[in-house]
């Protein structure tokens, strides 16, 4: 073997050797790649699972390392040495070197902290206001796009993309998931695709915990190709059901469980909160000056991690920044320091299982804790003090086991829905594909319409005893 392709190996304490093509080996040591190396897969997970130290550097790769696998289960891949030779240009190796780069890119424009800052980004909506309200929204999926489209210099991801023959513009498409190739996007954008089932392993590795994990050799071995309407699409082998069954009950319980459990959720309130107030202060970077690192100083956008945003909050209380509002100091205290605020527990705000068909319910449910929440905002504001606060979480992201059957039709947008990019699909041995939901002797069918809503509210010390001594809230 040539010492230069030996170098382009890497080593993955999840699936071992991992193997990448020049173009993938100059993406990976650009500093918009580099960059993942510093961003924590799970956010402030780190608190309560001291383990949970890896990055989305690991599990972008990760990502790739399953694209390439279910490629190869369903005769889609081509051999490694086609896709390392620069004399090959196939459309089977374009097709299967842009599914690769497509995973390995899907984290690019990842935020500090991952989703916890990226929220306050999309409430502050820089540049979404900026167009009436019509603009794109300001996180990461649009931030990785934008990087690779809009660096075509050298070092660039845009640079080196087309310095190989791929089109930048193609492959942020497969990273957004509006490809032309429903097959593509399924691989890259799915209920199962090759971005959850790395980062169940490779979080369950980390923390500890066995909640992510799953058959995932089996579960490679049945995958399948199916033509429906002349259009490619992966489905499964009807002999992996409960092996898929499984992979998506590991996810809910991880959902549920790990990410959001008040223990790690109140930093990432926390975060959101104080990264929120320091945009509207300028007290930290805004959207459009990410856009600009991005194009005229890659080495600053290299630095744009979660240690940035830390030291920033840090600076900010150092300088007297934080002064004038007391509740955002203590937070920023609590968080620097792992002092986590409290939890405020009441039954109009307890975790429940809901139909996520019966919206009417469900209204009621998510309007039963709004109110809760506002009572304790107007108690806190008319009875406590400068350092009392409260912050609350409520989900505005289902936690399901897949998207039920009534949801994937109403939402469909074309007249088959076996063409839709996120359901599950099912194939057997006679050409028959279905849909998980609709398999009988499927648990799924049972559990498809079942939702999470777990909804957390912290708030100060000061202001949970006060509340504590005014009964308004469950001890």
């Amino acid at each position: 073997m040539d010492v230069s392709i030996k170098k382009r190996i890497i080593f993955d304490p999840i699936y071992g050797f991992i193997r990448l093509t020049p173009l993938e080996w100059e993406i990976v040591h650009s500093p918009y790649y580099q960059r993942l190396r510093w961003l924590k897969q799970l956010g402030f997970a780190c608190y309560v699972f001291p383990g949970a130290e890896h990055s989305r550097f690991g599990h972008s790769i990760g990502s790739m390392f399953n694209a390439h696998n279910i490629l190869i289960s369903i005769n889609k891949a081509v051999s490694d040495e086609e896709l390392v030779d620069p004399k090959c240009g196939s459309k089977a190796k374009k097709f299967h070197q842009s599914i690769r780069l497509g995973a390995l890119m899907h984290d690019l424009g990842t935020f500090p902290f991952s989703h916890t800052t990226e929220a306050a980004y999309i409430k502050f909506g820089e540049t979404t206001h900026s167009k009436g309200g019509k603009g794109l929204k300001d996180d990461h999926e649009n931030l990785g796009a934008f990087v690779i489209k809009n660096t075509d210099f050298p070092g660039g991801i845009t640079h080196i993309l087309e310095k190989y023959g791929h089109e930048a513009k193609h492959i942020s498409d497969l990273v957004k998931g509006t490809s032309t190739s429903i097959l593509a996007n399924q691989i890259l954008h799915a209920e199962v695709d090759c971005d959850r089932m790395d980062y169940l392993l490779r979080d369950a590795h980390y923390t500890g915990l066995e909640y992510g994990t799953y058959d995932r050799d089996y579960l490679l071995h049945h995958f399948s190709l199916a033509k429906v309407d002349n259009q490619e699409i992966l489905t499964i082998n009807s002999n992996a059901l409960h092996c898929v069954e499984d992979f998506l009950m590991s996810r809910f319980s991880w959902y549920s469980q790990v990410v959001r459990s008040p223990r790690g959720a109140k930093y990432d309130a926390l975060a959101e909160h104080i990264c929120l107030y320091m945009l509207e202060k300028r007290l930290f970077v805004r959207y459009s000056e990410i856009l600009e690192m991005v194009t005229d100083s890659p080495l600053r956008f290299l630095g744009f991690t979660d240690n940035f945003f830390l030291t920033q909050i840090q600076k900010s209380l150092a300088n007297g920044n934080f002064d004038e509002n007391p509740k955002i100091c203590d937070m920023a205290m609590g968080l620097l320091l792992e002092k986590g605020p409290k939890r405020v527990r009441h039954d109009d705000l307890r975790r429940v299982l809901l139909n996520q068909d019966n919206t009417a319910e469900n209204d009621k449910i998510c309007k039963k804790a709004k109110a809760k929440v506002q009572e304790i905002r107007d108690f806190i504001k008319k009875k406590g003090g400068p350092k009392d606060w409260i912050i609350s979480d409520l989900p505005t992201k289902d936690i399901t086991f897949v998207k039920s059957y009534k949801q994937i039709i109403k939402d469909s947008k074309g007249p088959n829905i076996l063409l839709e990019r996120d359901p599950v699909k099912i194939s057997y041995e006679n050409g028959d594909i279905k849909l998980l939901g609709e398999i009988e002797n499927s648990t799924i069918s049972i559990l498809q319409d079942t939702k999470n809503y777990i909804p957390n509210v912290f708030c100060s010390q000061s202001a949970y005893e006060i509340l504590s001594k005014a009964k308004l809230i469950d001890e």
